[in-house]
């Protein structure tokens, strides 16, 4: 009530709660022995498939395949460009090489390029935006944290290993495993539970199958095949979804189930941001947090007012507006999955808190600026509330 009392977005409220409590506790003396670093498991391999398994549940499949060319080019050529802009801008912004060589620039910038939808999302059902552009918006969000995070953990590996063994042909080639290898696990088990669903019957045993068909794919690309096991949770819930939709009687109860499950995930990832924020973060990596927004900022410009029109001209692609360009734009906030990735960073690379302060700073700037104006931006082009 107080978040939509005061127009900020409840996720901001709740970092506010996170960092406030924390600090009284530190204030009052007491240590619960937790540290930031304990988070990342929690994160990254319980509330992560979460998130990616409910966001493929409840999108609409149909309008996904009809818009898939224009999702397909926001979440990888435009990621990977934002990626490069926005490390090129860090490097040179921040212009220390030794303390912030180019490799953290690149770690940097695919952190940041992660998009999350969530308080976009709620102000579009508010104002019952069209259908296409919360699929395009919700879509993009999608594949493009899929493909981040395999980035993400490409760029890791190169980050420690030694520089002298690396090259391009062998990490396209990693890349390209991970990313279609963990596509390819996710389609087997994807038909496999969707076979499932359709035989079960009861929406209790609908949503177990959901549930393990969410985890099991996961465990089984990431720890045993060692591919992508956040593809494989995509691809896996967009099948289930589909055979979902085919049977919207018995559904309901499945997805308010997933939509509870992703309500908590999000607080608590929410509440571990304001918890792991520190004021340090501010005083000693401020201008190095200015300069990541700018870089974003400016790296999403180019790709959604330069590259995305080219989509428009595409054979079979539904042209997209300048107003739905600017919303796209506008709500390309930072969440969950940048957090996930800042609390990721192995404490043995040496620049590891100053990448995560500036992803903290760019997920507080989307929260407290992006988001509560982005209902400003649909007035302007022509979507306002009912």
């Amino acid at each position: 009530p107080l978040a939509k009392r005061i127009g900020l977005p409840f996720s901001a409220l709740l970092v506010i709660e996170g960092f406030l409590g924390s600090e009284l506790i530190v204030a009052l003396g007491f240590d619960l022995g937790l540290r930031w670093y304990h988070f990342h498991d929690l994160v990254f391999f319980i509330l992560l498939p979460v998130l990616i398994f409910e966001s493929a549940l409840n999108i609409d499949v149909r309008l996904l395949l009809k818009n898939l060319i224009p999702i397909v080019i926001l979440a990888i050529p435009i990621m990977l460009l934002s990626t490069v802009i926005t490390a090129v801008l860090l490097f040179y912004g921040i212009d220390h090489p030794l303390g912030f060589p180019i490799v953290a620039a690149l770690l940097t910038g695919a952190i940041l390029s992660a998009t999350d939808p969530v308080a976009v999302l709620d102000v579009f059902k508010q104002i019952k935006a069209p259908a296409r552009l919360s699929t395009l918006v919700d879509g993009e969000s999608l594949f493009n944290d899929a493909t981040v995070i395999v980035l993400f953990g490409l760029l890791i590996a190169f980050a420690q290993m030694d520089t002298g063994s690396f090259s391009g042909f062998h990490v396209l080639k990693e890349f390209l495993y991970v990313f279609f290898g963990g596509i390819a696990v996710g389609a087997v088990l994807g038909g496999v539970f969707m076979v499932l669903y359709r035989v079960v019957e009861g929406s209790f045993a609908k949503s177990l199958i959901s549930i393990i068909s969410a985890y099991s794919a996961f465990i089984l690309a990431e720890h045993f095949l060692h591919v992508s096991g956040v593809m494989a949770v995509l691809v896996t819930g967009l099948f289930v979804s589909w055979e979902r939709c085919k049977r919207t009687e018995e559904s309901s109860f499945v997805e308010k189930l997933w939509e509870f499950n992703a309500y908590i995930a999000n607080i608590l990832i929410f509440l571990l941001v304001g918890i792991t924020i520190t004021v340090e973060m501010f005083t000693s990596h401020w201008l190095a947090m200015l300069i990541g927004i700018a870089s974003v900022l400016i790296a999403r410009a180019i790709g959604i007012f330069v590259v995305l029109p080219l989509a428009s001209k595409l054979p079979y692609v539904e042209p997209i507006s300048r107003g739905y360009q600017a919303i796209i734009f506008w709500g390309g906030l930072r969440g969950a999955v940048v957090v996930a990735l800042a609390l990721s960073i192995p404490l043995e690379l040496e620049y590891w808190y100053r990448v995560q302060s500036i992803a903290y700073g760019v997920v507080l700037f989307t929260l407290f600026v992006q988001a509560p104006t982005i209902s400003f931006v649909m007035k302007k082009v022509g979507l306002k509330k009912k």
